[in-house]
Parts: C-alpha cells; sequence; structure tokens
C-alpha cells in the first residue's frame, strides 16, 4: 500500500473564514487533523524515534505494556531529550501492569505548558524507566501539529 505525506498541518472543514453570523453557511468551521506517531519499546531502552513538530499540542500519550517492567520501581516518566521530566513526572508511567496506561502532565503548570505547546523546535520524545528490565511495550502519542497554542 503506498503512503502520502503531507507537510501540514491539514485542516478539515467546508468554511475556511468567518464572513457573517450564520452556522453552516458563512461561520468558519474548519479544524486540524490530530495526528499521532507510534514505537516500539523496551524497559531496558526507552529511546524513542517520535518527534513531535515545533508548536504542537500533545493531545494523549499512552504506553501500552505488552510484558510488564522488572523490578519494585516499575514505573518510567515521558520527556523529550533535554528535559526528561518534561511531560510527566519520573514515577508517574506504571509499567507494572499489563494493559494501556495514559499519561498525564500531573498537578504541574510547567508539564501542563509542555503539552499544549512543545515549543518553538522539534521535540524527540523519552521514556526513562527508574530500572531496567524485560518488560515491552509500545508508545503512542497523538498530537495536533503546529497549533501554536503558546
Amino acid at each position: 500500500m503506498g503512503t502520502t505525506t503531507f507537510s501540514g498541518p491539514i485542516k478539515a472543514g467546508a468554511i475556511k473564514e468567518t464572513t457573517g453570523t450564520t452556522l453552516g453557511s458563512d461561520v468558519k468551521n474548519t479544524g486540524q487533523v490530530v495526528m499521532s506517531q507510534s514505537q516500539a519499546i523496551t524497559q531496558a531502552d526507552g529511546t524513542t524515534n517520535i518527534v513531535i513538530p515545533a508548536n504542537s499540542q500533545i493531545v494523549a500519550i499512552e504506553l501500552s505494556v505488552t510484558a510488564i517492567w522488572d523490578g519494585a520501581a516499575s514505573t518510567a516518566g515521558l520527556g523529550w531529550t533535554g528535559d526528561a521530566t518534561a511531560l510527566t513526572a519520573t514515577t508517574a508511567v506504571a509499567g507494572g501492569t499489563l494493559g494501556i496506561i495514559s499519561a498525564t502532565a500531573g498537578a504541574d503548570a510547567t508539564r501542563v505548558g509542555n503539552w499544549a505547546d512543545v515549543g518553538t523546535t522539534d521535540r524527540r520524545i523519552l521514556v526513562t524507566n527508574v530500572n531496567t528490565g524485560d518488560g515491552t511495550g509500545f508508545i503512542t502519542v497523538r498530537y495536533v501539529q503546529n497549533i501554536n497554542l503558546s
């Protein structure tokens, strides 16, 4: 199967500009498409090739655990190269449970801001595990490309 690559962001909707006040005929109804990237990871190596474009908003991150993380501290944190805790606390993602674990920024204004807008440079996602072991899974990051909320 072939693939198509766009330089983005991709917008969808029939009315691009608001020129009046009547919904369905002259009020803008375009929205940006949610993108996603996924990659298999191991507990021993949290390096990913998931790169989120500059000025994008992260709307969800999930760790799908297919083999549970080993050790008493079977947790991980999410960030990006240069800031390992930019997106979650160090122990925020519970890899010791089989299934799909949703990550959140928690009650931290800086992290919430990083989810709202990753900043002016592309960001490579990093998973930092508290300890090494034989855990496996994959990470999925959903984002709105170049929405520039800051």
